[in-house]
């Protein structure tokens, strides 16, 4: 500490520190992410678009942190707006600087917009990571508008690397986004992003081809784009689950449901299944329920598990359950895994029987709310001997 700072008397914080015991008391700030495929899609101008406007409503709004990377239209953006300046870290003959997050509770605005929610703290800071630092300021009732970009998901480490042969080492865990009040995507089409990035909108020129030839190229920048808006969705339905009376289902993503029997068509169904959820770009689900009381015989268990092995085949999750109640059974596993689409064959059995005991369809059709059924024909065929 310089010479020149004031203490008070002993066991006294600073006069220049923050005391964090007196925050708690208060509500917690609100949390909204703007989220993007990649760099250049437009977060930190919408964030800063949306900072102006609710400034000129009259909220105290300032801004923590800013990286304009150069950007010339973001730079432009801020102006007008209140920006804490950022605190200095000398490092021998270097000085970095940081967020100053001491800085921000001083003022204690209404709304702080925070630049680079995965960002990496320079050595000395008293937190490692810039979320930490965002959520220091949510505890004292401040709210917050931070941007990121979905490659840096904690969840979503191993698939993008899968993806685009790069490894994010900066990451958010998933808990801060699901705890968001509001997650905004910010999208442009892979198109537009290469286009802006042709312009000089988002690298150095010199950067411009290696970026083209690697991180961002059309099938990378498609996948990454699928990536956010799913994750969004998944945001979205998650809080329309939890909001919803009576645990009502509130289904965004398609989800399908292939259910299989002992009959030879029931290979027939899944790749029927496999074909629908590949055209939904949906999970794919195979359920086969087993009734207690009923032993398989050596070439009907030969059949479920080839079943089982095509269900794995196009890469879905194959579902075993037991229940004398075929329908039930059904209804639970749907309710469970959120299913929207449930393939079905015809009914094997005969008219009679039907009118005696009703089929299955129509068993489902009662059990069932906002699914859609699919009734495959084949011809008729007997259960393996």
């Amino acid at each position: 500490m310089s010479d020149n700072s004031n203490t008070g008397s002993a066991g006294t914080a600073p006069l220049n520190s923050v005391n964090y015991s007196l925050y708690p008391a208060r509500r917690r700030g609100k949390h909204k992410i703007f989220i993007g495929m990649a760099p250049g899609v437009g977060k930190t101008y919408r964030m800063l678009e949306e900072g102006h406007a609710l400034k000129q409503e009259g909220i105290d709004v300032i801004v923590g942190l800013l990286e304009t990377h150069g950007r010339k239209e973001t730079a432009e953006k801020a102006e007008g707006l209140e920006i804490v300046p950022r605190k200095q870290y000398p490092r021998g003959e270097l000085t970095l600087t940081d967020m100053d997050t001491d800085a921000i509770l001083k003022r204690s605005p209404q709304l702080v917009l925070i630049d680079e929610l995965a960002h990496t703290n320079v050595p000395g800071s008293p937190r490692e990571k810039r979320y930490e630092d965002v959520e220091v300021v949510l505890a004292a009732g401040i709210d917050v508008y931070s941007t990121m970009n979905v490659q840096h998901l904690e969840s979503l480490n191993d698939l993008v690397a899968r993806i685009t042969g790069v490894v994010v080492r900066e990451r958010v865990p998933d808990r801060i986004m699901d705890e968001a009040s509001e997650i905004l995507v910010v999208d442009i089409t892979p198109e537009t992003l290469q286009e802006r990035l042709l312009e000089g909108k988002i690298y150095a020129p010199q950067k411009i081809q290696q970026s083209l030839d690697n991180f961002f190229q059309r099938r990378n920048l498609i996948a990454l784009r699928e990536l956010a808006l799913r994750e969004v969705a998944d945001n979205v339905e998650e809080n329309a689950i939890a909001s919803t009376p009576n645990g009502q289902s509130c289904n965004i993503h398609e989800r399908v449901l292939v259910c299989v029997s002992t009959y030879p068509n029931s290979v027939q169904l899944l790749r029927r299944g496999a074909r629908l959820a590949n055209y939904m770009n949906a999970p794919l689900y195979t359920l086969f329920v087993a009734e207690p009381e009923r032993f398989l015989t050596k070439e009907e268990s030969l059949h479920i598990h080839t079943c089982e092995k095509l269900c794995k085949e196009f890469e879905g999750t194959f579902l075993r359950v037991t229940n004398s109640n075929i329908a039930n059974a059904i209804a639970e596993v749907a309710e469970k895994y959120r299913i929207t689409q449930i393939v079905i064959g015809e009914s094997q059995r005969s008219r009679w029987q039907m009118l005696l005991k009703g089929s299955l369809t129509q068993k489902l059709v009662r059990l069932l709310k906002n699914i859609d059924l699919h009734i495959i024909a084949s011809e008729k065929m007997v259960s393996p001997k």
